[in-house]
């Protein structure tokens, strides 16, 4: 039961908490009532920077959640032009992430990292759809053991103002691993291999690392969903 108060804190974090904690302490000196409003600054910190283990589906051919969040649209369009994929359209996935969830992210599933396009932007709010075009971005090609391609996209938002991608060229790696982390709101979006559906639905809730968003095994049709 302790565990699940006790979650680790990514190292992303540490800085912003360090700062918090020191700045409050001088404020508590000098004018206690601002020094209580840096308090809750800094919790939210440590709330944010979270980073609870996550128990991953190891089959292989399973597509996992990159992030915690919402998904805010499945659509079929050309994969990112900066990652010289295929031109033809594929199935999008687009997961938003209010400030309220962990904002780790995770890899979908395993292969090998290809290729790392990062692009400048605007900031506007993640969920509207042109914000994978016009939005700054990280872009990320893994390529799969059998030559298909997967994609990532790290979306910032009308807040974030930082993408953190620990990915390199030709690393290998594994589902549900750790790669990076958006601050504080923001958007990633998947991109299937050609041929492959959504089995996930617009509004449902996705725990990075462990919700199953595809097969790529499988030729199931995409799934609808509806709120009962």
């Amino acid at each position: 039961m302790l565990k699940d108060f006790l979650v680790p804190i990514h190292r992303a974090g540490w800085p912003f908490i360090a700062g918090g904690v020191l700045v409050s302490l001088v404020l508590f000196a000098l004018f206690p009532p601002l020094a209580w409003l840096m308090v809750v600054l800094t919790a939210f910190c440590v709330f944010f920077f979270r980073d609870p283990e996550r128990i991953v589906p190891v089959r292989p051919g399973l597509v996992v959640s990159p992030a915690d969040g919402l998904v805010s649209a499945v659509d079929r369009v050309p994969p990112p032009p900066e990652l010289d994929m295929a031109s033809e359209p594929v199935t999008r996935i687009s997961v938003f992430l209010s400030v309220f969830d962990v904002h780790i992210n995770r890899v979908p599933c395993d292969g090998t990292i290809t290729e790392l396009a990062y692009n400048k932007g605007k900031f506007l709010n993640a969920s509207l759809d042109k914000a994978s075009a016009e939005n700054e971005r990280q872009s990320v090609r893994l390529t799969l053991d059998d030559g298909r391609h997967l994609a990532v996209v790290q979306i910032a938002g009308l807040i974030a103002r930082r993408i953190v991608c620990e990915l390199r060229d030709g690393q290998s790696v594994r589902g549900g691993e750790r790669f990076g982390l958006i601050r504080f709101g923001s958007r990633t979006d998947v991109y299937l291999p050609s041929g492959i559906s959504s089995l996930v639905a617009v509004g449902q809730r996705m725990i990075g690392g462990e919700t199953v968003m595809a097969d790529l095994n499988s030729a199931e049709p995409q799934r609808p969903g509806e709120a009962r």
